[in-house]
C-alpha cells in the first residue's frame, strides 16, 4: 500500500511542476558539476600537452605519435586518420590506461572508408600531411593541430590551448587527520577539487568509482559568423555565445515545460557542430556519449565589434567562433568535416553516422494524438469525425493509458477488448495506429516481462551489482540494459504478432521517456554509478540509451514482417545514429507563442545534425492554446517534416472540430496544403536518405555566401523550392519576410505574385494567410485531391507548378514508389527530372534502372512567370502519341494553366507550349 501511495504522491509532484513549469532546481548547472569547473577553470594559451615529433609514425592513411602531459608526465596516444570525403578523424587516449576507457559503438555506418596520408614538410615544430584537397599541420609544443580545405585554414585543434585528459587513477589514500595523500602522478587540479572523487547534487550521491576522467577540447573556426548544431536546445538556431553563462549541455534528460532560450540540455543529444562563413563551412563531431558541455564564443555581434575595435588600431582580423567540449568520462575522438560548402559538411557527417531510410507514405501524412484516447469507442468516434468534418488524417495514436496499468505489450482488458478490431477499422480506411512502448519495466509477478527480464539478469545494476529500481509511470520500475544483445534480441521478439497480441502490422511504435526518465532520480533520470553490459557506467554510456532502445525497436519492427515493410518509430530520446531508426519531437512543449516560434530553430538545429524527421506538438503538450494559436500551429506544422498533433491528459480535448466553425475551417486548409505537398516532401526524404541533404534547410545551406541570411531563423527552406515563414505572434496583421538570393524570384504560392529575391518585404497577413513562396526556376509536384489519408492516393493524378526564374527556365523532381515496402531498394521505384526550357517541359527517368507501375497520370501543368502570347500545347509521348490540349493564360497573374494533358507519370513525355 506504502508503495502505491508514494508512486501517487510523486506523480502528483510531477505534474505539479509541469503546471508550473521547469524547475531548474531540478537539473545542473556547470558550477554544480564538478568535471565541468575543472575543464572551464583551464587556462587559456597555457597547454601543458606536447606532442613529441621524434615518435611520429605514419602508416599508409594513419599517423600515430605520443602527447604528454608536461605537468604529471602521463602519455597518451595520438592517432589522426584521413577519411574519404574532405574528413580527418583524430584519437587521444591514454596510452597505458589502469583500466579500458569507453569508446562509442554503434553510432558510425561500418567503418569510414580511409584515405592516403602523404607527408608534404617536416620541421622542427610541425609536420604537414595531405590527403587530396585537405591537409593537416601538427604542431608538437605546444600540441595543436591545423586543418585546411585546399590552402583555406577551417578548424583548428586545441588553438587556445583548453586541452584536458584526466587519467585513471588509483584513489589517494586518506591520512590520519582526514586528508588525502596525493597520487605521486598526480600534479593537477583535481587532488584539491572534493568533487573529482565523489560528488552530491541535492539528496543524490554520486560515487564515482574510477575518479577524475574529464576530456576536453577547444576548436577554432576560421572566418566562420556563427556556429550552429548541437542539439537538442530551446534556443535560437544561431548559437550564442556562453561567456557570461552555462555552456550549452548535451546530456539525455526528461525536462517538463522546458524554459526557452537558454542551453539546458533536454531530451537528445547530438554532438556535432556546424561552423559557417561566407566563404568556408566546416564542422567537428564529438563523438562521446557522456554528459558533455559545449562553450560557444566569437559570434557574429562580436566579430563586428572586434573589426570595429581593429580597424580603429589599424589590424585586421578575420571573424572566428570558438567551441569548447567537455565531456565527463570517454575518450577524444573526434571528426573534422572540412566542406568547404554547407552541404558538404552536412552530407559529410551523413556519411558517417548514415542518413534516414526513406519512411513510409503515411508518416509524412497528420497524425492525431493526445495523451490519452479514453477506449477503443473513442478512437472509432474520433477517427469518424475526420471523416465527417471532411479532414485528411493518417494516423491514430495511444499513449500509455491504453496499457493493463502501465505494463507495456498489454492491453486494458476492459478499455481495448479488441485491439486488432479497432487497428483494422482504421486500416479500411486507409490509416495506421501507433502506440506507446516505454522502457520502465513495472515490477509486478505477473508481469511476463519483469519476470523474464529478471529471470535472463535483463536489468540495468547499481554499483553494487544489484537490479536498479526507479520510479516512473507503473511506479516501482527497473530498466532493461539494451547495451546488451542479448537484452535487444528480447525486444525484438516481443514485436513479434504472435507475441505482442492484438498488434497487427499496421500498429507502428512510439517509443517515449527513454532518456530514460525516473521521476526519483538524479535530474530526474538514472545515477550515473549504474552499471550496464561490459561494465560500463551509466556516466560512460548515457546519451546512447535511448539510442539503443530504438534499436531493438526497430529490429522488432522489421522482424515481425521479415524486413519488408518500413516501420515508423517516434523517439525522445535520440543520439547521434538515431536518424537511421526513428523520427523526433521536440519534447513537451507549452501553448504559448514563444513554443511556436522555437519550433522552427529546434528542427532546423537538429536537421544540420543529421536528423531529418522532426516536429513539434502542434498546439503544445501542456495547457490550452486558443483559436488563434491553434491555427497558426497547424498552418506551421503543416510545413514541418513530422506533423502531429498532442496533448496533456489534463488539457481540453482539442480536436479541430471542437473549435468554432472558422477555426475548423483554417485547420482544414493547413492540412489540405500539407496533404497536397505530400510528393514533394516525399521527393525530399528519398532524396535525403541518397544525398543526406535535409528536409527542412536553413537559408545559408543554399545561399552561403549571403551574410543576411546566417542567423535567421523564423523562417526556412523546404528542400531547394519552397521558401516557409510561418507566423508565430499573436495579433500578427504582417511579418517581414525576407526572400533571399539577390538574382532569384519568388512566388506567393497562393496568389502567385512575384517577388525579387535579396530584400526584405512587409507581408500582410489575414489568420487564414500561410507565408509560403516557390522559388523561381523550380517545379513542384502536388496531388490536389485529398482524401481521408494520404495511403489512398497512390494513383491519383499529379499537378505540376512551373515557377520560371529569369532565365524563363525551371526544373524539378519527383520520386514514386509503393509507400510502403523495402522493394524501392531493388529498384521498384520511379525517379523523375521534370525541366522546363525553352517553352517545353519534359519528364525523364533520373535513374533508368528503377522501374514501378503506376496508374497515376498528370492532371494539370501550372506555369507562374510566362509570357502570353501561347495559344496551345502539344503533349507527346509512347502512350498518347502526339495530341494537342487546351490551355488557359491570366494576364492578372501572368499564369498559364495547361488542361489534362493526361499522360501516365511512368513515361516519359513532353509538352511543347505554342
Amino acid at each position: 500500500m506504502w508503495r502505491r501511495v508514494l508512486h501517487l504522491h510523486l506523480v502528483f509532484l510531477i505534474l505539479l511542476s509541469s503546471s508550473l513549469g521547469v524547475d531548474r532546481g531540478n537539473f545542473k548547472a556547470c558550477h554544480q558539476s564538478s568535471f565541468c569547473k575543472r575543464c572551464r577553470a583551464v587556462e587559456p594559451d597555457k597547454s601543458v600537452y606536447v606532442l613529441h615529433l621524434n615518435t611520429l609514425k605514419i602508416e599508409d592513411s594513419v599517423m600515430s605519435a605520443e602527447i604528454q602531459n608536461t605537468q604529471n608526465l602521463v602519455k597518451f596516444k595520438f592517432e589522426l586518420f584521413s577519411l574519404s570525403d574532405a574528413t580527418f578523424r583524430m584519437k587521444i587516449n591514454e596510452l597505458s590506461p589502469l583500466k579500458p576507457r569507453y569508446e562509442v559503438e554503434h553510432v558510425l555506418v561500418g567503418e569510414p572508408q580511409l584515405e592516403r596520408l602523404e607527408v608534404k614538410e617536416r620541421a622542427a615544430e610541425y609536420i604537414i600531411v595531405s590527403s587530396g584537397n585537405i591537409k593537416a599541420k601538427i604542431y608538437g609544443t605546444p600540441f595543436r593541430v591545423d586543418f585546411y580545405h585546399g590552402d583555406s585554414l577551417a578548424v583548428t585543434a586545441n588553438a587556445k590551448g583548453l586541452m584536458k585528459f584526466e587519467h585513471i587513477r588509483i584513489k589517494p589514500e586518506s591520512k590520519d587527520d582526514g586528508s588525502e595523500q596525493p597520487d605521486n602522478q598526480v600534479n593537477d587540479d583535481t587532488a584539491s577539487d572534493p568533487g573529482a572523487w565523489e560528488e552530491n547534487f541535492k539528496s543524490h550521491h554520486d560515487s564515482k568509482p574510477n575518479g577524475p576522467t574529464a576530456v576536453a577540447l577547444d576548436f577554432t573556426f576560421a572566418g566562420a559568423h556563427y556556429a550552429y548544431g548541437i542539439p537538442l536546445h530551446a534556443d535560437s538556431f544561431a548559437l550564442k555565445s556562453t561567456k557570461n553563462g552555462d555552456p550549452y549541455r548535451l546530456f539525455n534528460l526528461d525536462v517538463f515545460e522546458y524554459e526557452l532560450n537558454n542551453p539546458m540540455a533536454l531530451y537528445g543529444s547530438i554532438p556535432m557542430l556546424v561552423a559557417h562563413g561566407p566563404s568556408i563551412t566546416s564542422g567537428v563531431f564529438w563523438l562521446n556519449a557522456a554528459e558533455t558541455w559545449v562553450d560557444i564564443e566569437g559570434t557574429h555581434d562580436q566579430n563586428v565589434m572586434s573589426s570595429i575595435v581593429n580597424f580603429v588600431s589599424g589590424s585586421v582580423r578575420t571573424p572566428e567562433v570558438n567551441a569548447h567540449f567537455m565531456s565527463e568520462s570517454g575518450i577524444i575522438d573526434v571528426f573534422f568535416m572540412l566542406g568547404p560548402e554547407p552541404k558538404n559538411v552536412v552530407q559529410q557527417y551523413a556519411k558517417l553516422t548514415g542518413t534516414t531510410p526513406l519512411p513510409p507514405y503515411f508518416a509524412i501524412g497528420y497524425h492525431q494524438s493526445r495523451w490519452n484516447y479514453n477506449d477503443q469507442d473513442d478512437v472509432r468516434n474520433v477517427d469518424a469525425k475526420f471523416d465527417e468534418y471532411n479532414l485528411p488524417m493518417d494516423v491514430m495514436w495511444l499513449d500509455i493509458e491504453h496499457t493493463d496499468n502501465k505494463k507495456y505489450f498489454t492491453w486494458d482488458s476492459r478499455r481495448f477488448s479488441q485491439p486488432a478490431e479497432m487497428i483494422n477499422n482504421l486500416t479500411a480506411k486507409g490509416r495506421k495506429l501507433v502506440a506507446i512502448v516505454d522502457p520502465h519495466v513495472k515490477r509486478d509477478n505477473s508481469y511476463f516481462l519483469h519476470n523474464d527480464a529478471e529471470n535472463n539478469d535483463f536489468y540495468i545494476k547499481n554499483k553494487d551489482g544489484k537490479i536498479y529500481e526507479g520510479w516512473c509511470w507503473p511506479g516501482s520500475s527497473s530498466y532493461p540494459d539494451f547495451f546488451n544483445p542479448a537484452v535487444r534480441d528480447y525486444y525484438k521478439t516481443r514485436y513479434l504478432l504472435e507475441n505482442y497480441h492484438g498488434s497487427t502490422l499496421d500498429m507502428h511504435i512510439w517509443n517515449d521517456m527513454n532518456e530514460p526518465s525516473v521521476f526519483n532520480g538524479p535530474e530526474v533520470t538514472i545515477p550515473k554509478d549504474v552499471l550496464h553490459f561490459g561494465g560500463w557506467e551509466n556516466r560512460d554510456v548515457h546519451n546512447q540509451y535511448g539510442f539503443m532502445y530504438t534499436i531493438a525497436t526497430y529490429e522488432g519492427l522489421m522482424a515481425r514482417s521479415n524486413g519488408k515493410f518500413r516501420p515508423f518509430i517516434l523517439t525522445r530520446a535520440f543520439f547521434a545514429g538515431s536518424q537511421r531508426y526513428t523520427a523526433m519531437w521536440t519534447g513537451d512543449n507549452t501553448a504559448d507563442w514563444g513554443h511556436l516560434k522555437i519550433s522552427i530553430p529546434m528542427c532546423l538545429s537538429v536537421s544540420v545534425a543529421g536528423y531529418p524527421f522532426c516536429g513539434a506538438d502542434v498546439g503544445g503538450f501542456f495547457n490550452n492554446p486558443n483559436s488563434e494559436l491553434i491555427t497558426r500551429w497547424y498552418q506551421a506544422g503543416a510545413f514541418q517534416p513530422f506533423f502531429r498533433s498532442h496533448s496533456h491528459i489534463d488539457t481540453k480535448r482539442r480536436e479541430p472540430w471542437l473549435f468554432d466553425d472558422a477555426t475548423l475551417h483554417h485547420i482544414r486548409e493547413a492540412l489540405n496544403k500539407r496533404y497536397a505537398l505530400l510528393p514533394y516532401i516525399y521527393t525530399l526524404f528519398f532524396e535525403h536518405e541518397i544525398s543526406g541533404l535535409p528536409v527542412m534547410w536553413p537559408l545559408w545551406l543554399e545561399f552561403p555566401s549571403e551574410t543576411a541570411v546566417f542567423a535567421v531563423d523564423d523562417e526556412y527552406l523546404l528542400g531547394d523550392s519552397l521558401l516557409v515563414h510561418p507566423v508565430t505572434s499573436p495579433g500578427a496583421t504582417e511579418v517581414t519576410v525576407y526572400h533571399p538570393g539577390v538574382s532569384e524570384i519568388w512566388y506567393d504560392v497562393d496568389t502567385y505574385q512575384k517577388f525579387e529575391g535579396g530584400k526584405h518585404t512587409k507581408i500582410p497577413v489575414t489568420i487564414d494567410k500561410i507565408p509560403v513562396y516557390q522559388r523561381g526556376g523550380k517545379i513542384i509536384p502536388k496531388k490536389e485531391r485529398i482524401r481521408r489519408a494520404s495511403t489512398l492516393t497512390l494513383n491519383d493524378p499529379f499537378t505540376l507548378y512551373v515557377a520560371l526564374n529569369q532565365n524563363k527556365t525551371a526544373s524539378g523532381r519527383l520520386y514514386m514508389d509503393d509507400g510502403e515496402t523495402f522493394e524501392y531498394k531493388k529498384g521498384a521505384y520511379l525517379y523523375l527530372s521534370l525541366e522546363f526550357a525553352g517553352n517545353k517541359l519534359t519528364s525523364r527517368k533520373i535513374k533508368k534502372e528503377g522501374s514501378f507501375s503506376t496508374k497515376s497520370w498528370l492532371e494539370r501543368v501550372v506555369i507562374m512567370g510566362i509570357e502570353s502570347g501561347i495559344k496551345s500545347a502539344v503533349v507527346e509521348s509512347k502512350g498518347t502519341g502526339k495530341i494537342t490540349v487546351n490551355t488557359i493564360y491570366d494576364n492578372n497573374s501572368n499564369v498559364l494553366v495547361v488542361r489534362k494533358p493526361s499522360i501516365n507519370m511512368a513515361e516519359e513525355w513532353s509538352i511543347l507550349l505554342q
